[in-house]
This record gives structure tokens, sequence and C-alpha cells, in this order.
């Protein structure tokens, strides 16, 4: 089979390995389609220490169910039929005691992330039964792959907790701010305005229905009580900076939210005075529980439309290594970018 192996920083070959055979309580899935996260690219290029040369990365996955271990049920999870995988895995002794909040485990797993574990960046991958569901078979097969990063905004805003009439700003309109929105306006909110300083993102975002601003033009406070008639009564950040989220302690109301997703540097500077005093609450969000997932892929299923505008390239996985260079050199789409696997006969 076919699988994209991080080489060494910066480099991405495609080489020929085994096809793997799944153990007892697994499955194997045969990739569709599996999505370039941003931190992908971090790991592409080095600078999160979380990936390592000689890795196959990717958990942003669709495909097929190619084979089952011993003891899989087919009747639950038939052969052939489509499906994704939720890629944080908790140790089954742990599943209880975590259940509904399975990313606090302290012993879980994240395919694509962790070093040893063959991901979904190939032609193949092996997955526990338990972390695979089935998708909707009316729904465009690729568009599968978008269903992790909707389940981190998913997560994200049931965090932010905003109720119907309230206002919402979203700070980047990347893959994860673009998802954020869908989530928003799954959860019923109608006031949602995005800052974003590239302007391709923007008509992206514009296009889901929202208000789009440009950061570089005025105070981003001000042009967001321009655009709401108000300041935001709950800001979600999906890039992660300082800067980024000093605009959101400032474009909120006194007592607001602000929800941090975005994971664009590992430490930030806050004005702690102003939190206490103006008595904003800051929640960190990091991937989503099981039932965030599965609430995900059961709203794409029946939205294929919605999410579709989403993804702006497929590519072939012989294009991959120019499409993680495009993107780490901040040249990418405003969309997500999709490798595909299943354009043509795979091979064994």
């Amino acid at each position: 089979m076919r699988a994209l192996v991080l080489t060494d920083f910066h480099r991405l070959d495609v080489v020929d390995r085994p096809r793997p055979e799944p153990g007892p309580g697994e499955v194997l899935l045969r990739i569709s389609a599996t999505g370039i996260c941003g931190s992908d690219v971090h790991g592409y290029t080095g600078d999160n220490g979380r990936r390592v040369p000689g890795q196959i990365m990717g958990h942003e996955s669709s495909g097929t169910i190619a084979a089952l271990g011993e003891g899989v049920d087919p009747s639950a999870l038939p052969v052939g039929a489509p499906a994704t995988f939720n890629p944080v895995v908790v140790p089954p002794e742990q599943a209880e005691t975590f259940l509904g909040r399975e990313q606090h485990a302290p012993g879980k797993q994240v395919i694509g992330v962790a070093q040893e574990v063959q991901a979904s960046f190939a032609d193949y991958v092996i997955v526990p039964a338990r972390n695979v569901l089935l998708l909707d078979p009316e729904l465009p097969l690729h568009l599968g792959a978008l269903i992790e990063p909707l389940a981190v905004a998913v997560h994200a805003v049931g965090l932010g907790r905003p109720a119907p009439e309230e206002k919402v700003l979203v700070i980047g309109g990347g893959p994860i701010g673009q998802s954020v929105v869908i989530a928003l306006q799954r959860a019923g909110v109608r006031d949602i305005v995005l800052s974003e300083r590239d302007p391709a993102r923007r008509e992206l975002v514009t296009a889901l229905g929202v208000v789009a601003l440009d950061p570089t033009s005025a105070p981003l406070a001000e042009l967001v009580v321009e655009a709401l008639g108000a300041p935001a009564d709950l800001a979600i950040d999906a890039v992660g900076l300082s800067p980024t989220m000093s605009d959101a302690l400032t474009a909120t109301a006194l007592g607001g939210r602000v929800v941090l997703v975005g994971m664009g540097s590992p430490r930030l500077e806050l004005p702690a005075f102003a939190i206490s005093t103006e008595e904003r609450s800051i929640v960190g969000s990091f991937t989503y529980s099981a039932q965030d997932f599965a609430d995900a892929s059961a709203w794409i299923g029946a939205h294929a439309e919605q999410v579709a505008p989403l993804v702006s390239a497929l590519v072939p996985p012989e294009e991959a290594q120019e499409s993680f260079a495009a993107l780490a050199a901040g040249q990418g789409p405003a969309g997500k970018i999709l490798v595909r696997f299943d354009q043509e006969d795979q091979p064994a």
C-alpha cells in the first residue's frame, strides 16, 4: 500500500508499505480521503515536537471498511460500508471513568499524533472497532474527512455555551474557524462575525452566511460593535496567539466568555488585571468527547451541502509534499486540502 512518510522535517515521501491486518477487536479501513490539519503542518515543519521523522501522520479521514478482526460484529460494521474513525483512543479500562470526557483520559492515544502508530495518510489504517462510526451512504465519501475538525468546533462551541440570541465573535478564518462557524450555526446562533486577515478566507466565510471582518482595517473591538451593534458575548479564538487573545478579550462585553481552541503559540501574554476586574472567563478547548464526534458525524451526514465549500483542494498522495510545503509557507488555499487515496485502484 502507499503511505506518506515524514522522512525528515519538511519532507514527505510516498513509500510502499505492507498492508496491515486487523487484530482482535480491530477494523481495517480503506482510506478515501485524509485532511491536512494545522497540527500535521506543524509536525511536518518540526515546530510542535509531537511528530518525528519516520512517522505516518493523519487523523481527519473517511473511507470504507475493508476487513474485520476477530470478535468484531459484521452486522454492526459491515465490510464495504462507508465509515470514519474517532482518533482519540481511550484504553478500555478507562472508558467508564471518562465516559463523556474521553479527551481527559490520561491513557488516551491519538491516532496521527502517537508516534508508534501508523495513521491515515495511507491507503489503509487499523483502528479499534469501538472508534469506528458508520457514515450516511448518501454523503460524498471524501466529506467524511471534515467530521474530525467539525468535532473540534462542536466541542469548543459547547464549552462556550452560546444562547441563540447571543452575539459571537470567531477569530481566525482557517479550517478550524470555518468549522466553528458551522458549529455555531448548528447550535442556532444567528449573530456571528469572524475576524480574518486573508481576503480569500474572508470570502469563503462570507459564503457561509456570516460577516467577515478585516482586523487590519481598524481595531477589532470597534469593528465588532459596528457589525453586531454591541460587544460580543462570546469570542472563540481559533488562532491562539497573544494578539488574537487580546482581541478576544477587548471585543467581548464585561463578564464575557472566551474559548481558546487555536494552538498558534505554546505561551500567551494575558492582561491579568483586566480579566479579573472585567470578570471575563477563559476556557481552553482540546479535541472532543466521543459524543461530540458522533454528533458531528451525524450532522454532516444530513448537511453535506453546507460543509462542501470548506474543501478547497483534492490532491493525490504524490502531490501531498507540494501541498504541505505551501501550507507551511502560508500559501495554502482558503479552505481544507484533502489527500485522496481512492481516485485509482489501490495496491494491496
